[in-house]
């Protein structure tokens, strides 16, 4: 091989490696800083490009994309004098990457740094239980904190969330035994709301009870009046009407004899029933006189004049 082809060769190899690292594809989400002589050139978005050899170079990369952060433990103090150690994540996007680039040296550890920093003051201004309560609060007033402090980094701090919030070993212990007569006590409480409820449930039940009873009672006995009541008015309406029919009887021709017989033989079954009941029998002194008391009797049906008969019948 001659020396003409060597030189042919290695210029070939040459562009050839010269074509390779100054072609660049940048991904989606992603953009590239130029540097032209050490001097900021241009922003490279996504897409193929091509630099000026020797002259160009990527001085860095960004991903455009939210980035979690995650903050380490840190021991804070609270407004009550308790050690805590809390960590938190924190949430950030690049939105300037000029400025993310030449803004601060490393704006991952800066804004880690700004977070803890605003995590210790937040929660050096609230007592230890207030810190379980508020932590929406700490959280807003972190990403308030560390967004206005980041803009001139190029950054954009979307959001924080407080992971851990761990007291000591002895104040856990005080913040369980709290706990659990917290726990008994609602226990106690529902318990009691329970019995309560059941004894206002069993007398509700109770009264219900009595109500239906008083009222199934009053229906009974008004059943039981008006009951009594037709039948004493049907019983003296079938009076009323045997009466009258007597009357009648009586008025036609032989009534009044056949009164007269029914008188004598009700007045001899009485005194035959005395004689089967009882030892004793009350006679009267003029028991062999029946044809006297008979006739006494008819004289009075037939004092009755027929029209008097004739009303009863029409009543």
């Amino acid at each position: 091989m001659s020396l003409q082809t060597i030189i042919i060769l290695g210029l070939i190899l040459f562009a050839l490696t010269t074509l390779a690292r100054t072609a660049i594809v940048v991904p989606q989400k992603t953009v590239f800083i130029v540097e032209r002589l050490g001097k900021y050139s241009g922003t490279l978005e996504a897409g193929f490009h091509i630099l000026m050899p020797f002259v160009d170079r990527v001085a860095y990369k960004h991903s455009l994309k939210e980035m979690v952060i995650d903050v380490p433990p840190q021991t804070c103090i609270t407004k009550d004098n308790i050690q805590v150690e809390v960590d938190g994540v924190l949430y950030m996007q690049i939105i300037d990457p000029v400025k993310a680039s030449y803004g601060v040296s490393d704006y991952r550890f800066a804004s880690i740094q700004l977070a803890q920093t605003t995590m210790r003051s937040e929660i050096g201004k609230i007592d230890l239980d207030r810190t379980f309560e508020e932590r929406e609060k700490i959280n807003h007033e972190i990403v308030n904190a560390v967004d206005k402090a980041s803009d001139p980094w190029g950054i954009k701090v979307t959001r924080y969330e407080v992971k851990n919030i761990v007291p000591p070993a002895s104040i856990r212990d005080a913040m369980e035994k709290q706990m659990r007569a917290e726990r008994e006590k609602r226990a106690l409480i529902a318990e009691s709301e329970g019995e309560k409820q059941a004894k206002i449930n069993r007398a509700e039940g109770d009264k219900q009870e009595a109500i239906a009873r008083s009222e199934g009672e009053k229906m009974k006995r008004i059943n039981e009046a008006e009951g009594r009541a037709q039948e004493i008015e049907r019983v003296a309406l079938a009076t009323a009407k045997g009466i009258r029919e007597i009357a009648m009887a009586i008025s036609e021709k032989g009534g009044l004899d056949a009164v007269n017989l029914r008188i004598a033989e009700q007045y001899l079954g009485e005194f035959g029933k005395l004689a089967q009941k009882n030892n004793t029998m009350i006679i009267p002194s003029n028991l062999s006189d029946v044809a006297g008391i008979v006739a006494a009797v008819g004289r009075i049906f037939s004092s009755m004049k027929p029209v008097e008969a004739e009303e009863m019948r029409k009543a």
